[in-house]
């Protein structure tokens, strides 16, 4: 009977130890399984270089959601980026997205600046109106060699 007792209390701390493992993982890989606590909205880039799946997505410095996912449209030449944006943040279509960087060399995230005259978006729609990555190398190289004007 007292091993019976030692089998089943390794039994539930192995169980209760994976459980916390599968937690922790699905809340720090930011796996929304559950949730309808977002909804999904599409931009074109013509650059997004630095850019990345699961990316912050701000507006007034307050994260609103995440990259979802990257795309190549070669029909369109542009880079396709879902956002997932918190069904709490209502977006109009004149909404302008721009990929911005954290500090000098920081990650990328993407800015929204909102629109106020345009109509509400809904899920799956697209936001039109974006401005690319800025080429950091590409600047300080026409600067040095005088070509900033181009």
């Amino acid at each position: 009977m007292a091993k019976f007792k030692k089998e089943t209390a390794v039994g539930l701390f192995v169980l209760v130890g994976l459980l916390a493992v599968v937690y922790m993982s699905v809340k720090l890989g930011n796996v929304n399984i559950f949730t309808d606590k977002y909804y999904t909205v599409k931009a074109n880039f013509t650059d997004i270089s630095g850019l990345k799946q699961h990316a912050p997505v701000q507006m007034f410095g307050v994260k609103i959601g995440y990259v979802e996912n990257i795309a190549l449209d070669q029909e369109h030449s542009v880079a396709s980026v879902t956002m997932l944006i918190e069904k709490q943040v209502k977006l109009t279509d004149d909404a302008i997205v721009s990929v911005k960087t954290n500090g000098l060399i920081g990650d990328k995230y993407l800015k929204i600046a909102p629109g106020g005259l345009g109509d509400p978006i809904k899920t799956g729609d697209t936001l039109f109106d974006t401005n690319p990555a800025i080429d950091l190398e590409d600047l300080i190289s026409k600067f040095a060699f005088g070509d900033v004007t181009k």
